[in-house]
């Protein structure tokens, strides 16, 4: 660590840390909380497949504020690490590290072989991310993390799974869904939702030529946006209730919507004719010539049949439907008994028969990633060349689009018609809507907006993966289709004989199961990696197998916390599954947090280095400054956030060095502070005994302690309902209060000893106390350095050993008519120093009188004391009216020099605080003059000057008037001259 570069604090962060670690004060924080009353909340398990960024520190930060805050109201909250160690993250990185471009590709390389190598690196970043977490102050328990490759959890997946078998939630089913070309495998729509991009991409109006009736030679006109998928053409769908024209044009009859002809026609500068109007019933079984005369054969195709989805908002009015490449193209086959012609394989190749008509061996049907303008797939121009070649393209045209593309290798996305396992989730859409509004949502909005919609719309879950490093679906078939559905490990030992330690792919793919003459054989999908997500609530217990009353205790949990792209991913798979399995909601609160960005507004890029490195921030400004920054900002209400380093620093500047600061001055004073005095809500008692009511303090007392208890009250509302956002914001206005207000107003009576002092000093004590508390979960760091400033600077003692093993403070009265009258007052000396900065009249000089006109034309003396201390005037008229100030200007010998005392006094103390001097320490200070103004000062101020600079003797010289007047002070140890 360069100290260099390490800020004071950031230092001390260091030292906390290990203060922390040596006392176990985490674990304390767990074991003295009673068992009997848990406080849950999930830790979303991320990938060690990288470094944590500012979106994994935003969520660290929520999961510690909130656990921190409960654990002081008296909660045992245990925090236990998780890792995400399935699915294509790892795939694509051991892809990419050993060359493996295709499922053929792994084969060949050897499943065993891919998934030790996804063991192997899947935990890489481990240490890195432990470094982090402990840096920013985190507690969890990173050492006993549970993963999710594990047997544990997989068999606590594993007995989800045939709990949803058992309740015939789970079915095998054929669909069109998003599949990854290059992942070779099905997306779920979740997953689907997280990858869209803006592309352009080539369109065609093709040309299908009728072959039966009236009609026959004229051409059908069909419009997509996906030319690859015409091989697999089918059918053509019209709507029996929309007017189509037959158009002559340039010798050819063509047939579409009534509505379309000017835009098709006109829209490409091509002239026409209409020959007549006819109804689109009239055109339903007509046949047509495939585009592909290799499909020509296919069972009941090539019909024009009718189809209610079909309109002109855009296209022809006539839909090329592929069955094997979209949803409502699949429907309407399985209507018109039309099986699909699949002619892209799973890997986006096209199959073999094309070979003759597509020069594209080896093409992927979406071959270009992230397409972007005036890029196209090669496929989609090799059809183009061929229908152009055969005199089937009527128009082409680019059009820019949003389209899926893989959220983890971002490959364009195919809807295809492929066989999966699903769970059963549009049927249930009201129970889970139901079941929403028992969760309370930050920001609220999210409840029924964004969660909320995507539960109105929730299809079934489409949880097979044809990949190869994840949990196996625990499903075994024979032969005739029969199906054992396997929950737990002790199950799959006894129907198979074998013993089984590892429940990945490469082990129970061997095992055959023999049962009444049978052979089962597994199924060779693994789960979507979100299914174990969604069943970390109880597979990081190892339910039911173990820990079933603890489970029991605490689900659901109280709280969760991620990014907002997680209510179609974690927050709705742990909905579904807790629905599914449990009948209940899987969380009752949850705090969903926006994206940072970079300051710019553009994604956070490696490559781009447009991002500080979260290390040297915290090191630069501390890891509290970063925590607060985050917690304080709109971030935490699901709003983008684009970090700003000046932030931070500004944190750094305008709360930790200003409570720094104020720990500092409390050092100055610590040793007179009158320990045996104590502070409670209703005022200070000795003894155990109450000596002296708040009612009777000084009405700054009364006002810090107002302020203190108003923050309290509002804090504790805001985290209650989950609010970070307020409940670290009104920590700021507190401390400035604290500082700006209170302590500078108190430093006069910090210096002379008595009643006044010692009220002073308790107040300051319990003040700092308790807001130490207070900052406790957002700033963990300073809120221990504040209370082991009161108790005694870590000296290890059991009764204060950290603040984080403290409760949270209790409320205490507010007085309301004093922070009105404090108020006011602070506002009338706000006016009066405006005035005097406008007249150039600095503080340091004493004025006469002032003039203050307020309402009800009355103020306390205890405020006017304040005010005229504050704006340095030696009386204050009071009057009614609206509220102004005048200040009489007019400066008297007399208050020149009143103000040249002042001025000494503060050059001195200066000096003092430069030379380490504290308030125990004395001086001998001699002024020395050839001004007979100044020694007049000096004989009107002699007594209160030894006073404010805490001089045992004062005395004054005269020396020759062309000397600049000069005071000197001496200690046992220095001498010290300085002019004024």
């Amino acid at each position: 660590m360069d100290d260099k570069k390490t800020s004071s604090h950031a230092q001390d962060e260091h030292k906390i840390l290990q203060y922390w670690q040596d006392h176990q004060c985490f674990e304390k924080s767990i074991d003295l909380r009673p068992e009997g009353d848990p406080y849950v909340f999930y830790d979303g398990p991320p990938f060690a497949t990288g470094l944590p960024h500012y979106g994994h520190i935003v969520a660290s930060v929520m999961k510690d504020v909130m656990p921190r805050y409960f654990t002081m109201k008296g909660k045992r909250v245990e925090r236990i690490w998780g890792w995400d160690c399935h699915g294509l993250p790892i795939e694509n990185i051991v892809q990419k590290k050993h060359d493996l471009k295709t499922s053929a590709d792994i084969a060949a390389f050897g499943i065993r072989e891919f998934n030790d190598a996804c063991r192997a690196d899947v935990l890489t970043y481990v240490d890195d991310w432990k470094k982090i977490i402990h840096r920013l102050g985190r507690w969890v328990d990173m050492e006993h993390a549970y993963h999710t490759m594990d047997l544990p959890f997989m068999e606590s997946v594993w007995w989800a799974l045939k709990q949803l078998w058992e309740k015939e939630r789970l079915y095998e089913g054929r669909k069109p869904m998003q599949i990854c070309p290059q992942c070779e495998t099905v997306l779920s729509n979740a997953e689907v939702g997280q990858g869209y991009a803006d592309v352009t991409d080539l369109t065609l109006t093709a040309k299908f030529k009728l072959t039966s009736g009236p009609y026959a030679g004229a051409f059908a006109l069909a419009w997509t946006t996906t030319p690859w998928t015409l091989p697999g053409n089918v059918l053509l769908a019209i709507n029996q209730s929309i007017a189509y024209s037959v158009i002559e044009s340039e010798g050819e009859k063509f047939i579409l919507a009534k509505d379309r002809v000017e835009t098709v026609f006109f829209g490409h500068g091509k002239t026409y004719e209409v020959e007549s109007i006819i109804p689109g019933s009239q055109l339903i079984g007509e046949t047509y010539e495939p585009l592909f005369p290799v499909f020509a054969n296919h069972k009941n195709a090539f019909r024009i049949v009718a189809g209610d989805f079909v309109t002109t908002e855009e296209g022809t009015g006539i839909v090329h439907i592929a069955p094997g490449f979209g949803e409502d193209d699949m429907n309407l086959g399985l209507v018109e008994k039309v099986d699909p012609i699949i002619h892209v394989r799973m890997n986006g190749t096209f199959v073999p028969e094309l070979s003759d008509y597509l020069e594209n061996e080896g093409y992927h049907v979406a071959d270009v990633p992230m397409k972007a303008k005036g890029v196209y797939d090669k496929v989609d121009i090799e059809i183009l060349r061929y229908l152009s070649h055969k005199g089937l393209i009527f128009s082409k045209e680019k059009v820019v689009h949003s389209y899926p593309h893989c959220w983890r290798c971002d490959t364009p996305l195919l809807n295809y018609a492929t066989t999966s396992w699903f769970v059963k989730v549009a049927d249930i859409r009201e129970d889970l809507l139901r079941t929403n509004r028992e969760i309370q949502w930050v920001p609220e909005h999210m409840k029924d907006g964004r969660f909320g919609h995507w539960l109105e719309g929730a299809r079934d879950w489409a949880i097979s993966r044809s990949r190869y490093w994840g949990t196996p679906l625990p499903i075994w078939k024979s032969e005739d289709g029969d199906v054992l559905c396997i929950g737990s490990l002790e199950e799959l030992e006894s129907l198979s004989g074998q013993t089984v330690t590892d429940l990945h792919k490469h082990i129970v793919d061997e095992i055959v199961i023999k049962k009444d003459g049978k052979e089962y054989h597994r199924i060779p999908e693994v789960l979507d990696c979100w299914f174990e997500s969604g069943s970390m609530p109880y597979a990081q217990l190892h339910y039911p197998f173990e820990n079933e009353e603890k489970f029991d205790a605490g689900f659901p949990a109280e709280f969760i916390a991620e990014g907002q792209d997680q209510t179609r991913g974690w927050f709705y798979t742990l909905h579904v599954l807790a629905h599914s399995l449990f009948g209940m909601p899987a969380f009752k609160h949850v705090v969903v947090n926006g994206i940072v960005l970079a300051e710019d507004g553009k994604k956070m890029s490696k490559r781009l280095q447009n991002y500080p490195d979260p290390s040297v921030v915290m090191e630069q400004y501390g890891a509290d400054a970063v925590r607060y920054y985050l917690m304080s900002s709109q971030v935490v209400h699901a709003e983008n956030l684009r970090f700003s380093e000046k932030e931070v620093d500004e944190v750094s500047k305008k709360f930790i060095t200003i409570f720094r600061n104020i720990l500092s001055f409390y050092s100055l004073y610590k040793d007179v502070d009158n320990r045996s005095l104590h502070m409670h809500r209703d005022g200070i008692y000795k003894d155990g005994e109450l000596v002296k009511p708040r009612a009777e303090f000084a009405v700054l007392d009364r006002w810090i302690l107002s302020r203190l208890f108003e923050t309290l009250h509002a804090q504790t509302e805001a985290m209650d309902n989950y609010d970070l956002q307020e409940g670290a914001r009104v920590l700021q206005a507190f401390v400035t209060d604290f500082s700006t207000w209170y302590l500078r107003r108190s430093r006069d009576r910090m210096k002379v000893a008595g009643e006044d002092r010692d009220e002073a000093l308790v107040t300051m004590r319990f003040t700092m106390t308790t807001f130490s508390k207070m900052m406790a979960p957002f700033m963990p760091f300073l809120a221990e350095l504040g209370y082991q400033m009161v108790h005694d600077d870590f000296s290890g003692e059991e009764d204060h050993l950290s603040v984080h093993l403290e409760t949270w403070p209790d409320q205490g009265a507010v007085e309301q008519a004093v922070l009105e009258e404090m108020g006011e007052a602070r506002a009338i000396v706000s006016r009066a120093l405006d005035i005097r900065e406008e007249t150039g009249i600095p503080v340091k000089q004493a004025l006469g009188s002032m003039t203050v006109t307020i309402p009800d034309g009355t103020l306390g003396e205890e405020y006017r004391a304040v005010i005229c201390e504050e704006v340095n005037v030696k009386q204050m008229v009071v009057e009614p009216g609206d509220l102004g100030v005048q200040l009489d200007t007019t400066i008297t010998p007399e208050l020149r020099r009143e103000g040249m005392a002042r001025d000494l006094v503060r050059h001195v103390n200066q000096l003092r605080k430069e030379s380490g001097l504290t308030i125990a320490d004395r001086i001998t200070l001699f002024i020395a003059s050839g001004s007979e103004e100044v020694k007049m000062m000096f004989n009107e101020h002699q007594a209160s000057l030894a006073e404010a600079t805490l001089a045992s003797s004062i005395s004054f010289g005269i020396v020759s008037q062309d000397l600049e007047h000069r005071a000197t002070f001496k200690t046992a140890e220095q001498e010290l001259t300085i002019g004024f």
